[in-house]
């Protein structure tokens, strides 16, 4: 059995794709033993995701058509930082654009890798707490969403039921759990 895991070193990176939101660079490694690699990396900026709890306590749910499985999901909503942009206040932006709502608290509920074999960045995920509908959704230019509102224990059967199955969407509404059962003021049962 192996008990040391080597780290490797980037000798050289060269970008092979500009593809808008996301860049692919070559990577030249080598490890602490001397062996060499050639790696490709989908270089992006830090996403985030975030579950909106209502005041009596539903989850904001959106519908929305995604082009690289070719059909709707059934998400939380989320996107990509921009730069000068925090974290936080992406999640506050992306939140109303996409949903027309607000929320009363923002809370950071942690981060997780989207893969980190292939990819850079970092998934924020929040909770926004007692969400109030503030007016008109703002979509991006390639954006049409549905907004849809669950209790927990509809959430629970629509992931149960594979309804929502984006990886992204549940790593946060695991983080959402988390933190639900260890506050109890927003309870998320399951």
């Amino acid at each position: 059995m192996t008990e040391t895991a080597y780290k490797w070193r980037v000798r050289s990176r060269d970008q092979v794709a500009d593809c808008r939101v996301f860049n692919v660079t070559k990577r030249n490694s080598v490890d602490e033993n001397g062996r060499e690699g050639t790696f490709y990396v989908i270089e992006a900026p830090d996403w985030i995701n975030v579950i909106p709890v209502t005041k009596d306590g539903d989850i904001i749910l959106i519908k929305q058509f995604r082009h690289g499985t070719e059909e709707f999901t059934l998400e939380i909503p989320g996107g990509m930082v921009d730069e000068g942009e925090s974290a936080q206040e992406t999640a506050s932006r992306e939140l109303t654009e996409e949903t027309g709502f607000v929320a009363g608290k923002m809370v950071y509920l942690g981060s997780s890798r989207p893969n980190p074999a292939i990819q850079s960045n970092t998934l924020h995920h929040f909770a926004a707490l007692d969400c109030v509908e503030s007016g008109e959704q703002a979509f991006d230019e390639h954006e049409s969403i549905a907004v849809r509102r669950v209790s927990s224990h509809e959430l629970d059967a629509l992931i149960e039921s594979g309804d929502i199955d984006h990886s992204l969407v549940l790593a946060g509404l695991l983080k959402f759990r988390e933190f639900a059962s260890k506050e109890r003021t927003y309870s998320y049962e399951s």
